[in-house]
């Protein structure tokens, strides 16, 4: 038991949640505007279109939009397996092995051309967004997504709102980390963007520095608690 506080505790670093939003909204965009306006982290949004398609009757575009969605579910199907099973280690932990595969695969991605292969990309952004939702579930003892926001700014508007009606400071102090991820998450957008317009497909390297950072993030905090 012990050691599953630890590793939450490790996941719940705001430094750590602040990189994860802005790889979540620099996945978004890359996945729309480099890989077929496929949503690689708001599976609503999939959800939505395939609804669309279906009443169309464009069966082509509903298995396009079935895809992704699946390889989501999968990946937190998966991740939820990894977290069960995986015995902690001295340095590393599941979600080091989660981040481990999320970095492989984003790199994989980089390599596939763009086009009628975008689903094969599609499909594998998604997996890694729904590894990345599983592992990272809360920040400081508050429960957020890294890659659906809807629910961080509702949790901003809820936070703000207390505060004025109580004066409580750890209302005001969640609502400054809620709205903290959910700008970065913007930003994330914004800096996908412009390097996707300009490096299209092998734009999503970047995202794979910033895990990488993560990685060493967790390991760094890990060391600290032996």
């Amino acid at each position: 038991m012990k050691q599953l506080l630890k590793q939450d505790k490790l996941a719940e670093s705001f430094s750590i949640a602040m990189l994860l939003a802005l790889v979540g909204g620099y996945l978004d965009i890359y996945s729309y505007l480099a890989r077929g306006k496929v949503f690689a982290n708001t599976q609503t949004g999939n959800l939505v279109l395939l609804g669309y398609n279906i009443a169309q009757g464009n069966l082509e575009k509903v298995l396009y939009y079935i895809l992704p969605i699946s390889s989501f579910v999968g990946g937190i199907w998966l991740a939820k397996i990894i977290e069960f099973k995986m015995k902690e280690g001295k340095y590393f932990d599941w979600l080091h092995f989660l981040l481990g595969i999320e970095i492989v695969a984003l790199f994989i991605v980089m390599f596939i051309p763009e086009g009628k292969l975008n689903v094969i990309a599609n499909i594998m952004v998604s997996f890694v967004c729904a590894l990345q939702v599983q592992g990272f579930r809360k920040v400081n003892g508050n429960s957020y997504s890294t890659v659906m926001f809807t629910g961080n700014l509702k949790n901003v508007a809820e936070r703000f709102s207390h505060y004025s009606i109580t004066k409580e400071s750890d209302a005001l102090e969640n609502g400054m980390i809620y709205l903290g991820i959910t700008l970065m998450f913007v930003i994330g957008g914004w800096l996908g963007a412009l390097i996707t317009m300009e490096y299209e497909a092998k734009a999503v390297g970047l995202a794979n520095i910033v895990l990488g950072l993560v990685f060493i993030l967790l390991y760094i905090e890990k060391r600290r608690d032996i």
